[in-house]
């Protein structure tokens, strides 16, 4: 197979692994703190020797490198749920994973399990600054949480939630239902910005993804036009050579 259809080859399959993170992105549009996904590329550029081809062109063999987290903020949408949180600018809540080792997440929708502490929504209990669970007795009903995180009721101050960050915020490893993980120490953010009866909704913004779709789906319908017209054309010298051998 000659560099032209390696090339295509190559593109093709980095498509295809783009339109599963644009899908990705899409399926979690409504999903409460969801970061969308994007791929970083390298090209590895070979001058073409086609007759397809103008002299000085070259073309470029693509490999998906990696795949990152847009970090950037989605909306805050208020539920008027006093359990329900969210954070503006950067940061994590810190909750305890099923291993007991700390896990983080930007999905501030909490509840009360049955003895009253607070949990996720999966049942993983939410941390306070000093490491220690949140729990409630049954004469707390009028629960609030001030903005540097602080969880009070009638009955007084019960603890602050933790938020924390990373000296690199990038290098964090994606879990499921929104839960992140890191072998970086975290650090405490002082100036955390915590609303209360809001949630932060996914940055996905899907005019854009379906922008991105429609761009990728034309790339790959490009890329298989030019492997057609390689194979073609291969196929073509191959019958001119046959006609001109000798018998």
């Amino acid at each position: 197979m000659e560099t032209t259809a390696y090339i295509a080859l190559s593109r093709q399959g980095v498509l295809r692994r783009e339109m599963s993170s644009i899908a990705n992105n899409l399926a979690n549009m409504n999903t409460t703190g969801y970061k969308s996904e994007r791929m970083m590329f390298v090209d590895h550029l070979s001058r073409s020797r086609s007759g397809d081809f103008i002299a000085d062109q070259r073309l470029a063999f693509v490999r998906d490198v990696a795949s990152y987290t847009d970090l950037g903020e989605g909306p805050i949408k208020q539920t008027s749920n006093p359990l329900d949180v969210a954070l503006h600018g950067d940061g994590y809540f810190v909750v305890k994973g099923l291993d007991g080792t700390d896990q983080y997440t930007r999905n501030g929708s909490f509840r009360l399990d049955s003895a009253g502490q607070l949990v996720t929504q999966s049942g993983l209990p939410v941390s306070t600054d000093a490491g220690a669970p949140i729990f409630f007795s049954q004469t707390d009903t009028n629960i609030t949480i001030a903005s540097d995180g602080t969880v009070s009721t009638e009955n007084g101050q019960i603890g602050k939630l933790r938020v924390v960050t990373f000296q690199d915020p990038y290098n964090v490893q994606r879990l499921a239902e929104g839960f992140y993980t890191t072998d970086q120490q975290p650090i405490d953010k002082a100036d955390a910005s915590v609303v209360q009866g809001g949630l932060e909704g996914s940055n996905v913004q899907g005019i854009l993804e379906m922008t991105r779709m429609i761009q990728v789906s034309r790339s790959y319908s490009s890329a298989q036009k030019l492997m057609d017209g390689e194979h073609e054309r291969i196929r073509k010298a191959v019958r001119e050579l046959a006609s001109t051998t000798p018998g």
